[in-house]
């Protein structure tokens, strides 16, 4: 049973910083700040605004991030991150190229239905500023790496070779990068179907055609 607080000792705040109102986790700060930000753009976005979508003051919001970068950066960290895990997996690093390439693909259409707001964000970044560059920049590895893949595949004769290889990537993230636009997450379409379809699509275009 827990002990009562001593006399001389404050209760702990509430997630909002602010008594008598239901508390704020960040997690909720932040799923407001995305939505703010994809709506009208990072730069557009005040803490002004992101306090009146919360129903409450801009201190409430000091109390879990010193700022709006630190949002952009948290929320940013819940696309890239999982991006980024992707590749560490076994089945990125183990077993055939086109295979690994598809676990990748696969693993990338997973990310951007689970995370659909943190990732159209990242899609939509400009570059203004070092935080936003540095996001940016770690988006190129990422693509970097199943580019690799790509070449690695078309090398070893288990994708075509007919198509240039930086279109088929291009055409690859064009096809899973659309996906922001148009998916409803909770909807028919399960995100273990969807990226089935886009395996189908890809691969069955891609993988050589038997010689006559």
């Amino acid at each position: 049973m827990s002990q009562p607080l001593p006399a001389d000792q404050p209760a702990p705040r509430g997630g909002n910083g602010r008594s008598g109102r239901a508390p704020y986790d960040l997690a909720t700060v932040l799923d407001i700040a995305v939505a703010a930000f994809n709506e009208f753009g990072y730069d557009a976005t005040s803490m002004g605004t992101l306090a009146e979508r919360l129903g409450t003051s801009k201190s409430a919001i000091y109390y879990h991030v010193s700022g709006k970068a630190d949002l952009l950066r948290l929320a940013l960290e819940r696309g890239l991150g999982e991006l980024e895990g992707v590749l560490s997996l076994p089945g990125a690093q183990e077993g055939p190229a086109d295979a690994r390439l598809e676990f990748v693909l696969r693993g990338a259409v997973r990310v951007l239905c689970e995370e659909l707001p943190s990732v159209t964000l990242l899609l939509r970044l400009r570059g203004n500023t070092d935080l936003e560059r540095e996001a940016l920049a770690r988006r190129r590895e990422f693509d970097h790496a199943v580019a690799a893949l790509v070449d690695e595949s078309r090398a070893d004769g288990t994708l075509r070779a007919d198509v240039d290889a930086r279109t088929t990537t291009r055409l690859i993230f064009g096809m899973i990068n659309s996906i922001v636009e148009w998916y409803k997450p909770g909807g028919p379409l399960t995100p273990e179907q969807l990226a089935d379809d886009v395996i189908t699509v890809a691969f069955e275009g891609l993988h050589p055609r038997p010689s006559a």
